[in-house]
């Protein structure tokens, strides 16, 4: 069975490229990088030579990888991979907000049941719209 612990990376060893499309990391002679010979990105190697970070990208975040010695697993997980986690517990936040002003004004129920539900209406606005803005900008 293979190791599952995080391997140093060889720059004189090809690899399989982290992309997922069938390439090969060929090392590039004269630098600590590595360019895949089928989808043309270039990544290079971290000063601590266990994870390569995928260098000319139009993706906004850096995504970096390590070596398990038989798979690529993600180093650093971005924001963009907990978006639906995150605004879950926003919701569950502003509800539970919600309910606990409820429960300080028992005399006007009606009116705490209109400002949960403006609260949740404008966060189910604005949510969206920070997770183009967070996925969006550079």
């Amino acid at each position: 069975m293979p190791s599952q612990k995080d391997q140093k990376i060889d720059l004189n060893i090809d690899y399989p490229c982290p992309c997922r499309r069938r390439g090969r990391l060929v090392p590039i002679t004269l630098t600590e990088a590595f360019g895949c010979d089928r989808c043309q990105q270039i990544f290079v190697v971290e000063e601590n030579g266990y994870v390569i970070e995928q260098l000319s990208t139009s993706y906004p975040y850096k995504r970096s990888w390590r070596w398990s010695g038989h798979r690529w697993s993600t180093a650093h997980p971005s924001l963009g991979d907990s978006y639906i986690p995150m605004s879950l517990g926003i919701i569950v936040v502003v509800l539970i907000a919600g309910l606990f002003l409820a429960q300080i004004s028992p005399q006007a129920p009606q009116s705490i049941i209109i400002v949960l539900f403006a609260m949740v209406s404008v966060l189910a606005l604005l949510l969206p719209a920070l997770m183009i803005w967070l996925t969006h900008r550079r």
